[in-house]
């Protein structure tokens, strides 16, 4: 392995040289080589055996990389008892007990000087122009000419891993040929304006019967159902104008043909660009850099041409009764299966990835059944009360419904409920004088007695002239999907309803390939040439070791290797417990109110034999306390137990019966009283069970600090990229309001390993931002003091100074795990984040910025693997834990994989996926396959490897719980009022600060 000495980027060319480090000038890259000079040199075997020197501050205007001679720990605190101690470095030691970085000439860190010495201020353009222009370090095949200057360079695939048993998956990937097409794009403008899609479609449709023969020459076009049209070869014009006569179907279905209202539409057609094939072929080809991206929409609109006018069309899935079963989820909502699908550029070429999927719609039903079933009532005679009548606004407004009562149907949009019941609602006539009753209206006009007159009636039409519909009357449209947040028993009716097994799963994306028969659809096949084959793809694949986890000495197993990504605690004792000596419990349930005593006893004796030290009895009285009393409950144990100056270490909680408290009490102790707390359901808790327990106390020890397992090569020190220097290992992710609400703030949050070289324990901080912002805000950012000017802060920078102070050593490197972000936002999210990540460095030390490895942790995607072999599965069916793909189905040029890190327990294992957009620690493909696959069995909530890397896994969980901090959890989702979505500039309400002292440990575990 190489190391980096002072010195690093300088000028000059690149060049070789055998026993040189990297310098002289030149680019070069030596085996156990510190990296020095000016410039870039490769060597061989150069300075092995021989201490390399340590990284001075300045040195050679560039970047560099150096072995430490001493890897020992700072001062700050005794090593955990199965580490290996050895004599601090003279900087560590220097430098361990102060909160703050100094600038030295013997410093530690990496040097790395801007272009322009203006500190953070100035990095902003040098990173982008790094990104945007430079090759990567890393990159050990051929560069590849980037085909625009503006695009971002994202790191080359630095070979294929080989660790790891080989073997062979499916992969729900069916691959794409193309014939040589001269693809055009039309810009497609309808007057007046259409919103609907659907509706855009028939209008293309019509113009495409009336005008194919006599203007389109006999070209059949693929439409987007928006501004976009694609024919294989040109049309006869440049740009032309057409009129559509469509008859209103909505308005008048079933009237005579006289009394049909006719709407004409102009379409206009020009031409906008010609996608080249050939552009796509080079580039998967890996001749061409840039992917092209409007070549796949092309094609990707074509294989979506037909189903879009079949099924019903979410994002890029496609539902109807028609393509599998329907089932009822309760509450007048149901559920359609469907299948996802999606274009992509792989290495075997173009891959179209196909998945089963479901979604939730409202039952195409009576409003009046709707109410019945929505709020579970057997009588509809008695009024709604002010309550569900707010409830009902919020599940029915946007949703279209239908009158069948007259001639003909009638469809219309609901934008409210009726404060007053329909019994007392009246309007005025056409002629401007009659005033009459809904009742009577319907009763003299219809001659329909209307049987539930105490319900209030739909709103529809508009604000200022509404229309009141009686409920009893209108029928939900069917095909509108339900987007409002499913509650507890509908989401797990949809699992229960949609868990699949592998070999299940499997067979029904064949059956969905199938039903699509893309072989029989003229535009896809004969118009534009394209093949789609049957099988799903036969991919290469390995199966990674589980690594060696080390427990506490005095346990009878002192280590353990898992199989198949699980393992448990017998005979096996934490690796450093913590210690309990003030610790109380409280008793919120009515049901259990007299387990408090006994539950105490048996989770103490389980902690304590568990490895931790975990004083016996309380430190103040047990209590019980009323569901209803909670503040005041959590204010008088604070009080008590700091008033004793005995600051309580852990509060049990025994939660009430009921739902709906647990974020109140988090929120209480966690920004306000400053208290760690354990939260115990009443009824799980009340079986004292030994797993129960057993899993309680895993979460307890790395709430007071201590550590359940860590990687035997952590300890020895055998980590590549992570053990030879100090490294920190960030988590982060963004987490969003749940659907219907529409101007909440999306909560950031960002974690990062305190320990070093165990990378265990991870502190944790949250940051409110704008609604729906994806990009994590302040990661970085100055504050105007009027006393003491610019402030700098950001949480990068806070959680350096945090590793500062418990390792009392500076990160030589930084290896962040993002989570959340989609393949759209990569180049905006690495652009403004790594900025920000550089900005933050530079704050702390003039030229500090180590060097940063930033991967993106991709969950919601619908790539599946699946067993060839019977004896290739775990217990569930399932690929075995630690298979890895990054051949065939992966990106052509990319560093990315897929990581099916965990064992499965229930339906189809999702894989993760890992990409890998800035390098500058020279990962292999095995080193980082290898660390991420190791680092999911460190989760510590569990004796089992989790199917995504734990620093994304906590971030995520911490985002989650601030969530509480600002909202109430038993308050009803999809708020109707206030602004829209898409408004980001209302004022951001930020979080509440969480106490220091919970902060320092796992306190969202």
């Amino acid at each position: 392995m190489s190391g980096r000495g002072a010195g690093g980027r300088g000028g000059g060319g690149r060049g070789r040289g055998q026993d040189s480090g990297r310098g002289g000038g030149g680019r070069g890259r030596g085996q156990d080589s510190g990296r020095g000079g000016g410039g870039r040199g490769r060597g061989q075997d150069s300075g092995r055996g021989q201490p390399s020197p340590s990284f001075p501050s300045g040195g050679g205007g560039g970047r560099g990389r150096g072995r430490d001679p001493s890897r020992g720990r700072g001062s700050s605190g005794p090593p955990p008892q199965v580490a290996p101690t050895q004599p601090p470095s003279p900087s560590a030691t220097a430098t361990s007990t102060s909160p703050v970085y100094h600038p030295s000439s013997s410093s530690t860190s990496p040097a790395y000087h801007p272009s322009s010495s203006s500190g953070a201020e100035s990095l902003s353009k040098e990173v982008t122009q790094k990104l945007t222009l430079e090759s990567q370090d890393a990159a050990t095949a051929a560069p590849l000419p980037p085909s625009s200057s503006k695009a971002i360079r994202f790191p080359p695939r630095p070979g294929l891993g080989t660790v790891g048993r080989k073997c062979r998956v499916r992969a729900n990937h069916f691959l794409v040929d193309v014939a040589n097409r001269d693809l055009h794009h039309y810009d497609v403008s309808i007057t007046p304006e259409v919103t609907s899609k659907k509706v855009n479609r028939i209008i293309m449709e019509q113009l495409t019967k009336l005008y194919k023969e006599s203007h389109l020459g006999r070209r059949c076009p693929a439409y987007d159902g928006r501004k976009s049209l694609y024919t294989a070869g040109a049309l006869p014009f440049e740009s032309k104008e057409f009129v559509v006569k469509l008859m209103d179907e909505d308005r008048n279905r079933g009237s005579s043909s006289s009394a049909r209202k006719e709407r004409q539409f102009k379409v206009a057609i020009k031409l906008a660009s010609k996608p080249d094939l050939h552009f796509l072929r080079e580039f998967l080809c890996r001749r061409h850099f840039e992917c092209p991206q409007e070549t796949i929409q092309v094609l990707d609109v074509v294989l979506r041409a037909k189903p879009s006018e079949n099924y019903t069309v979410v994002g890029r899935s496609f539902f109807s009764p028609q393509l599998g079963r329907k089932g009822e989820l309760g509450n007048g909502i149901e559920y359609w299966m469907g299948y996802y699908q999606s274009l992509r550029p792989t290495q075997l070429g173009l891959s179209l990835n196909i998945d089963v999927s479901a979604r939730s719609f409202y039952e195409p039903i009576l409003v009046t059944e709707f109410v019945a079933k929505h709020f579970k009532y057997a009588n509809l005679s008695r009024p709604l009360s002010d309550q569900d009548r707010i409830k009902l606004k919020k599940a029915l407004k946007g949703v279209k419904i239908e009158l069948n009562h007259m001639e003909y149907v009638r469809t219309y949009k609901i934008i409210g409920i009726s404060r007053e019941p329909t019994s007392q609602l009246s309007f005025t006539l056409d002629d401007k004088k009659t005033n009459v009753s809904v009742v009577q209206y319907f009763r003299d006009k219809y001659n329909i007695v209307l049987k539930y007159a105490s319900l209030p009636a739909l709103q529809c039409g508009s604000e200022a002239k509404p229309v009141y519909l009686p409920m009893e009357l209108c029928r939900i449209v069917g095909g509108q999907r339900y987007t409002k947040k499913l509650n507890d028993q509908q989401v797990k009716a949809l699992l229960k309803a949609t868990c699949q097994r592998p070999r299940d799963r499997e067979e029904n994306i064949n059956k969905m390939v199938r039903v699509n028969n893309f072989q029989g659809d003229d535009l896809v096949d004969k118009e534009f040439g394209i093949q789609v084959k049957k099988e799903l793809a036969l991919v290469d694949a390995r199966v990674l070791p589980p690594p060696m986890l080390k427990y506490h000495d005095s346990g009878r197993e002192r280590s353990v290797n898992p199989g198949f990504g699980a393992w448990n605690m017998i005979n096996k004792k934490m690796v450093n417990g913590g210690k309990v000596d003030f610790w109380t419990c409280v008793n919120f349930s009515l049901e259990y109110a007299n387990m408090s005593e006994d539950l105490c006893f048996e989770l103490v004796k389980m902690c304590n034999s568990k490895g931790m030290v975990f004083c016996q009895t309380a430190s103040i009285r047990i209590r019980s306390a009323r569901p209803d009393r909670i503040d005041q409950a959590l204010l008088d144990i604070h009080k008590e137990s700091t008033g004793m100056k005995r600051p309580l270490q852990l509060l049990i909680i025994i939660l009430p019966d009921q739902t709906g408290s647990y974020g109140k009490i988090k929120r209480i102790c966690e920004t306000e009283l400053g208290i760690v707390s354990q939260c115990c359901q009443p009824k799980q808790a009340a079986k004292f069970s030994n797993q129960y327990f057993e899993n309680l106390s895993l979460k307890i020890n790395v709430k007071v600090g201590g550590r359940n397992t860590v990687l035997n090569d952590a300890i020895q020190r055998r980590i590549p990229r992570v053990s030879d220097y100090p490294t920190i290992i960030f988590g982060a992710d963004v987490t969003h309001p749940q659907p219907g609400e529409d101007s909440s703030s999306s909560i950031a949050a960002v974690v990062a390993s305190m320990d070093w070289p165990e990378v265990t324990k991870y502190r944790g901080i949250v940051s409110a931002q704008p609604h729906r912002e994806e990009i994590i805000q302040d990661l970085y950012k100055t504050v105007q003091d009027p006393q003491r000017g610019v402030v700098q802060g950001g949480m990068i920078r806070e959680l350096l100074v945090a590793f500062f102070k418990s390792t009392g050593q500076k990160p030589h490197r930084i290896i962040f795990y993002r989570d959340g972000v989609s393949e759209g936002q990569f180049s905006q999210v690495l652009l403004y984040e790594m900025d920000a990540i550089r900005k933050a460095c530079a704050s702390l030390q003039e030229g500090y910025l180590p060097h940063v490895t930033f991967v993106v942790v991709q969950k919601r995607h619908h790539t599946r693997l699946f067993p060839t072999e019977p004896n290739q599965t775990d217990r569930s069916g399932n690929i075995q834990a630690g298979t890895v793909v990054d051949t065939s189905i992966c990106h052509p040029t990319e560093f990315d994989f897929y990581l099916n890190s965990h064992a499965g327990i229930q339906g189809t294992s999702k894989p993760t996926h890992y990409h890998v957009l800035y390098d500058e620690n020279d990962f292999t493909a095995d080193i980082l396959q290898i660390l991420t696959n190791n680092l999911c069995y460190t989760y510590a909530r569990c004796t089992r490897s989790v199917s995504i890397v734990p620093p994304a896994y906590y971030a995520h969980l911490a985002a989650f719980r601030a969530r509480y901090y600002v909202e109430d959890e038993t308050s009803d989702s999809g708020s109707t009022g206030g602004r829209r979505a898409r408004d980001r500039n209302f004022e951001v309400r930020p979080l509440p600060n969480i106490k220091d002292n919970v902060k320092d440990v796992m306190f969202y575990c």
